[in-house]
């Protein structure tokens, strides 16, 4: 199985503190947020445009 990957991040202060308010009020951590986020656009994108590879 391969391992997960690191991914370092740098955002600005103002988008952390809607990232955090809003994982909060998902329930999510900041990190599963980001990543349901992620998956969310990569599912809309292979939608309209089929499966990345």
């Amino acid at each position: 199985m391969e391992k997960d990957k690191h991914l370092g991040l740098r955002i600005d202060s103002e988008t952390h503190k809607k990232l955090k308010s809003l994982s909060e009020f998902d329930g999510r951590s900041i990190n599963g947020e980001v990543l349901y986020l992620i998956r969310q656009a990569i599912s809309q994108h292979e939608k309209k445009h089929g499966t990345l590879k």
